[in-house]
């Protein structure tokens, strides 16, 4: 048995999430059916995050376990020609140690938002950035961010479906930086609520509108109610970045 490190990287969109779910397409199961094409045998590949419908990832990092003796490059190779008909591609392949865990090994996940800050609708991103025609602040988004860094009770930024144990996370970044007419929000943490990272942004937003202060944002933050949420921004925008070990 072999233990096999992939980065993947994919468009959301056309799919239920990362997991596997009963009720429509996962970029999880379009991966184990090209496994399973490869080697013949039916396996798990394991991540090291559940992105949600339609977020995302540019290196998304998993293991998978595999019988059949083959190269890495090979089977990078081969999963990508089984993976034509789908928007996802394997970037790198490697051998790693058998004891080498995706999820539990990671050290730390970062995600990047990307908000198109324009009148004109998209032509070329639609369902990859969040656009919105209003004329944001960046540095009051950025300033007020900081106030969300550290370790906090996230209660109000989860999700309800959220199946976390403890709404306690510890923040180690929340950047944002206008490049242009885009702007980019920065996030990273060893773990992260559902919808954590939409949450923070969609408040985040109604700050760069001029429709909440910080002191709204904090206020929000240790009401530690999800009822007091401005607003979860939508999935397009979201990109899994990296995970780190």
């Amino acid at each position: 048995m072999t233990r096999f490190k992939l980065v993947i990287e994919y468009d959301g969109g056309p799919f239920m999430g990362w997991q596997r779910q009963p009720h429509g397409p996962s970029v999880q199961q379009a991966i184990e059916e090209a496994v399973t094409a490869v080697t013949g045998e039916e396996t798990l590949v394991y991540g090291a995050g559940r992105t949600d419908a339609g977020v995302h990832a540019l290196g998304m990092a998993a293991h998978v376990d595999i019988e059949k003796e083959i190269a890495a490059f090979r089977l990078g190779e081969a999963l990508n020609a089984h993976l034509r008909a789908h928007p996802i591609a394997v970037l790198a392949c490697e051998q790693v140690d058998d004891e080498w865990h995706a999820r539990f090994d990671c050290i730390a996940r970062r995600y990047e938002y990307r908000i198109a800050n324009r009148r004109a609708p998209l032509a070329l991103e639609a369902g990859r950035a969040w656009r919105i025609a209003q004329e944001l602040d960046a540095e009051a988004m950025h300033e007020a961010a900081q106030l969300l860094v550290g370790r906090h009770d996230f209660t109000t930024f989860r999700s309800i479906h959220c199946q976390a144990n403890d709404p306690v996370k510890t923040l180690d970044r929340l950047d944002v930086a206008r490049e242009g007419d885009r702007i980019a929000i920065r996030a990273e943490a060893r773990s992260f609520l559902h919808h954590q990272v939409r949450s923070m942004v969609g408040c985040l937003a109604l700050v760069g509108q001029g429709q909440w202060s910080a002191q709204d944002l904090r206020d929000a933050l240790e009401a530690r109610d999800r009822t007091r949420l401005g607003l979860n921004a939508p999935p397009d925008g979201l990109y899994f970045v990296e995970a780190i070990y």
